[in-house]
């Protein structure tokens, strides 16, 4: 039931019969979105045109709504913006004792209000040196009192904006970049603002102020009922949080969503993030045209000068250069030709892309409005020129982004791909990403377009690069689901037999290289025999290789460094050898590097610890090459138990967060293992090191000295350190802040995953010590230590354990799961 006129429940201008009747509207069911915020616009109107009326206003005065209030539409915990607007005739002690009758019960109710006395002429010069002022004097509203002053500001006001068009507009456009830049694009944050960040709401003014201008309009398909959407999510974001917010954060989400009636905060996201996206697109194709009448404003002038001041009425119409067949250039935009007919030419708005794309030009939103409507649907398989334009289009590099963004505003894509759909604005609840789902496919396949002079099948990879995750629109694992989407995407652009099962091959093991380098023992001949069988061909390896470089590239600065590559770049060599028929070689006889071998005859010399710390000063890189993540740590000592807590809980205690870590034993040759009491050249073959290299950075601050990282490592091993009890004073002294639960520490056992060990996988969230804490409890189980890889994404980290028993031999399967659970237990 809704509530009666509020007329009624106004009467009485006081703020306590307001507050009540607003407080009833807010918590009305059935007329949420615009009818309620229009609700609540008209009792705010009733209640303060009340409050004028009842402090006997002098003639010459009026209230006055400007910005969102003016527009009628007020959210639960929107601001008013008000005005008292005045002739100047009266008294200026009257003018101040009825504003004051005004503005004091507003702020008695605790609503915000931005609130400002002026002249019709003060209001006009401030606008005119305030860009923000003249925006929100653009949707100025009479509340109540003298109707005529209010309608002759409006008038002057949209005059002045007209008049001032061609410095205004270039000015918005500066605020709306800054402010983008400030906030971010709010269809690929995880907690947008849905105000301030880049097709949110103040786009969406800025869209009513360029229309207002005259000077050029937006697209006006969705763009409404985006707007609307937005307005509905922050109208639920106040009512769940009580707060004047417009940051859509991880915590409210849910409960957002379950206000709007939707299904989750997934759900929530992707009808935000689609809103977001139209809001974007039709600000960039309203600024673009905004540039070229600007543009051509500039220069008539000059064609007036060169033709004597004549008319250039009869100048020959715009210039319209080839492109591509049936696609033209034009005002800088890629147009259809006259001759054009999409009826009849179901490739058109392939090559249209591709052609736009290629010659770094965006695609007409008419020509694809037009293409939406009337081209004739592809048939099944694709022609080769569809498929051959498609490869173009994604081989454009960076052009290829708003073209794609383009046939997406119109639906062309899910027509094009029917999976798509699935993907389109899906959100990465894993902060690695920067992007949604689709847009990360479309980047990915732009970092690929720089890689294909690697490949010797460019079109695979670039295909590949747009399928690889789109798996990700169905439940289970991605690659697994990815791999049945691609293998009809490809049938169904093309692709023979072969092709398609190399693109189903990609897709199934995108992740399979930076996973198995960054996260398994390298030197275990049964790793890389496994991504051999899994790749089957050098060629499918190679495209692998330059996909897995392209996906991380495309996902996010966390996921790709120079460290990371190295390690893949390893891997592929090794797999390599092994598509060749060269043989592996024994771990057991792996020979450290020259750098490692030093370190480790000091260590076996003086049975300590012996440390090197590397800066990024002491390894210059190629600037075009990613930053390695951290600087390196590497570490020597004799084989001993405890190393690897001892290790990992100094670094912890000296606050640096371990990126990626490497342990491992080695050995050195006959005549090189030397320790203490033996003789010089005492072959004593048989003793190893254990050489821990690391990725390290500073928490806070710089980096420690080495000196006192090896001296607080001699303490932590030899008992005189209690790295556990200094870690648990440090965490009591500063708790953690709350923030969303993180799920809980999860430990499998990798089938099958070594002949030389028990492998065990640790994906936990990243915390300071969590390396240490593991240490200690496969320190309590009495288990050794093989070698172990770390590997840090964001908030995760991804630890795995090459363990054995004490003697060597590999765990049971009944004892792996018995570790697993101890673990867990352990890291819980």
């Amino acid at each position: 039931m809704t509530n009666p006129d509020t007329r009624t429940q106004t009467d009485d201008p006081g703020p306590g019969r307001y507050a009540a009747a607003r407080q009833l509207l807010l918590a009305e069911k059935e007329r949420p979105g615009p009818p309620r915020r229009a609700a609540l616009a008209r009792l705010t109107d009733d209640w303060l045109t009340g409050l004028f009326t009842a402090a006997a206003p002098p003639p010459g005065t009026a209230l006055v709504a400007v910005g969102g209030y003016g527009r009628g539409e007020l959210s639960p915990r929107s601001d008013l913006d008000l005005l008292l607007l005045h002739d100047g005739t009266a008294d200026k002690t009257a003018v101040a004792a009825l504003a004051d009758r005004v503005w004091y019960p507003v702020w008695d109710l605790g609503i915000a209000l931005d609130h400002s006395v002026r002249t019709p002429g003060e209001a006009r010069a401030t606008a005119a040196g305030d860009l923000k002022a003249h925006l929100g004097l653009l949707d100025a509203r009479p509340l109540a009192g003298d109707t005529a002053l209010v309608t002759a500001l409006r008038t002057t006001v949209l005059a002045d904006w007209r008049d001032q068009a061609t410095r205004r507009l270039p000015e918005l456009a500066a605020l709306c970049r800054e402010r983008a830049e400030r906030s971010g694009e709010l269809r690929f944050l995880l907690e947008p603002d849905l105000k301030e960040a880049r097709g949110g709401l103040r786009d969406t003014q800025a869209l009513r102020a360029v229309a207002a201008s005259w000077l050029a309009d937006a697209p006006r398909d969705g763009l409404d009922a985006a707007r609307r959407r937005l307005l509905d999510a922050r109208d639920a974001l106040h009512l769940t949080t009580g707060r004047a917010t417009d940051r859509l954060a991880l915590q409210e989400q849910d409960a957002v969503a379950r206000t709007l009636g939707l299904l989750d905060a997934d759900t929530l996201l992707r009808e935000v993030y689609e809103a977001a996206g139209t809001v974007a697109y039709a600000s960039d194709v309203t600024w673009r045209a905004v540039a070229r009448v600007l543009k051509a404003r500039t220069a008539r002038p000059r064609l007036r000068a060169v033709f004597g001041g004549r008319s250039t009425a009869g100048k020959p119409p715009a210039e319209r250069t080839p492109l591509a067949e049936g696609v033209v250039e034009m005002d800088g935009e890629a147009v259809l030709a006259r001759t054009a007919r999409p009826e009849r030419d179901p490739v058109l708005p392939l090559r249209a892309a591709a052609a736009a794309a290629q010659a770094g030009l965006p695609l007409s939103p008419h020509a694809v409005r037009h293409l939406a409507a009337t081209a004739a649907p592809l048939p099944v398989p694709w022609p080769a020129e569809a498929r051959e334009e498609l490869v173009t289009l994604l081989g454009a590099g960076p052009p290829a982004v708003p073209v794609w963004e383009a046939l997406e505003a119109e639906g062309l894509v899910t027509r094009l791909l029917p999976d798509w759909d699935r993907v389109r604005h899906r959100p990465q609840r894993n902060p690695v990403h920067t992007w949604t789902v689709d847009r990360h496919l479309v980047e990915t396949a732009v970092r690929a377009a720089s890689l294909t002079r690697r490949v010797g099948r460019p079109d695979l990879l670039l295909v590949a690069a747009l399928l690889h995750d789109i798996g990700k629109g169905w439940p289970g694992d991605h690659s697994v689901a990815g791999e049945t989407i691609a293998r009809d995407l490809a049938a169904r652009v093309g692709f023979d037999r072969t092709d398609t099962a190399t693109l189903a091959t990609l897709v199934r093991h995108h992740l399979l290289l930076v996973d198995t380098a960054t996260r398994r023992d390298l030197d275990d001949p049964a790793t890389v025999r496994a991504v051999a069988t899994a790749v089957g061909t050098y060629g499918t390896l190679e495209l692998l290789h330059a996909l897995t470089e392209a996906d991380a590239l495309a996902t996010g600065p966390a996921a790709w460094s120079s460290w990371r590559a190295l390690l893949v770049d390893d891997l592929v060599a090794r797999v390599a050898g092994v598509l060749a028929g060269e043989p592996l070689p024994d771990p057991e006889a792996a020979a450290p590097s020259a750098a490692q071998e030093r370190l480790a005859v000091e260590a076996l010399r003086t049975g300590e610890p012996v440390l090197a710390l590397h800066t990024r000063e002491d390894q210059p890189l190629d600037p075009d090459e990613p930053e390695p993540v951290g600087v390196e740590l590497v570490i020597a000592m004799p084989d001993q138990p405890g190393v690897l807590p001892a290790v990992a809980g100094v670094l912890a205690l000296h606050r640096l967060t371990v990126r990626a870590a490497d342990l491992r034993a080695v050995r050195l040759p006959d005549g090189l293992a030397t320790g203490p009491g033996d003789g010089p050249g005492a072959g004593s073959g048989d003793r190893s090191v254990l050489v821990l290299d690391w990725r390290v950075a500073a928490e806070y601050g710089s980096l420690p000295q080495a000196h006192r990282l090896r001296a607080d490592l001699v303490r932590a091993l030899d008992g005189t350190l209690d790295i556990a009890a200094r870690l648990a004073e440090r965490e009591a002294a500063y708790p953690r802040r709350r923030g969303v639960q993180a799920p809980p520490p999860r430990v499998t056992v990798a089938p099958a995953g070594s002949r030389l060990a028990t492998v065990l996988e640790v994906r936990a969230q990243d915390a300071p010590g969590l390396l240490h804490r593991i240490g200690r409890a496969l320190e309590g189980a009495a288990v050794r230590v093989r070698s172990a890889h770390v590997s840090t994404l964001g908030a995760n980290a991804v630890d795995t354990l090459y363990v054995t028993r004490p003697d060597g031999t590999l765990l049971t399967d009944g004892e792996a799961a018995d570790l697993a659970r101890a673990l867990e237990k352990a890291l819980g």
